[in-house]
């Protein structure tokens, strides 16, 4: 496993993250600077990257939603109000995951558990009920013209196909709830489709309220 560290992104980070997410998906819009600018002023808690020898080597961001308001029927532009997170609801129950990314060379080496781990501190630390994210099925391109985008998640929950996305957040201790069509449709290799996914925070506390973070705090 890389010796890698996890803290919040900082506005030096903003660039190069821009050209790290541009190398991970070369065929996929990558996050503006205003975008990622306007993300740290909303929601600078849920804003992470990944160092191995002070380099940077991922990405995991977040905003809290309050899930009655989207449900299964969204995409990724409206959820994050197209990347500038003004969605962001701080007296929601949800931590949404609305990216993560690692360095290519780096797969495989522990980043992204790091990253899923620090997003699942957030979610104790602020008493959310959940983690939600929809992820991307690069691997569906390659069968969707034998099967739905439902069976093919199926199929890899099954153990009969490997999708290197789904694959991981099932390891990670993620539950598969269904597909949403058309996510993000530039996403050629998903041909737009997503998974639905959840993971649910054993601690939260119903009967508490959702820990806002103090300006100290930051």
């Amino acid at each position: 496993m890389a010796q890698a560290t996890v803290r919040n992104t900082r506005p030096e980070d903003i660039e190069p993250l821009i050209a790290l997410q541009q190398r991970v998906y070369p065929d996929i819009p990558s996050w503006s600077a205003e975008q990622m600018r306007q993300q740290l002023q909303v929601f600078p808690e849920g804003q992470l990257v990944a160092e191995v020898d002070g380099e940077l080597a991922g990405c995991a961001s977040s905003l809290v939603v309050t899930w009655d308001d989207w449900g299964e029927h969204h995409t990724w532009d409206e959820i994050t109000a197209s990347g500038s997170f003004e969605s962001h609801n701080p007296m929601g129950r949800t931590l949404y995951g609305a990216e993560v990314f690692v360095n290519p060379e780096l797969r495989g080496s522990g980043v992204g558990h790091m990253l899923y781990e620090a997003r699942r501190d957030i979610c104790a630390r602020m008493n959310l009920k959940r983690i939600i994210a929809c992820g991307r099925m690069p691997g569906y391109h390659r069968f969707a013209d034998r099967m739905t985008a439902e069976e093919y998640a199926k199929r890899v929950i099954w153990g009969d196909i490997s999708d290197p996305v789904l694959g991981f957040q099932l390891h990670e201790g993620f539950s598969y709830c269904g597909i949403v069509h058309g996510y993000l449709p530039e996403d050629a290799e998903s041909l737009g489709h997503a998974s639905l996914i959840v993971w649910l925070n054993p601690d939260y506390d119903p009967g508490a309220p959702t820990r806002i973070p103090e300006e100290d705090d930051r």
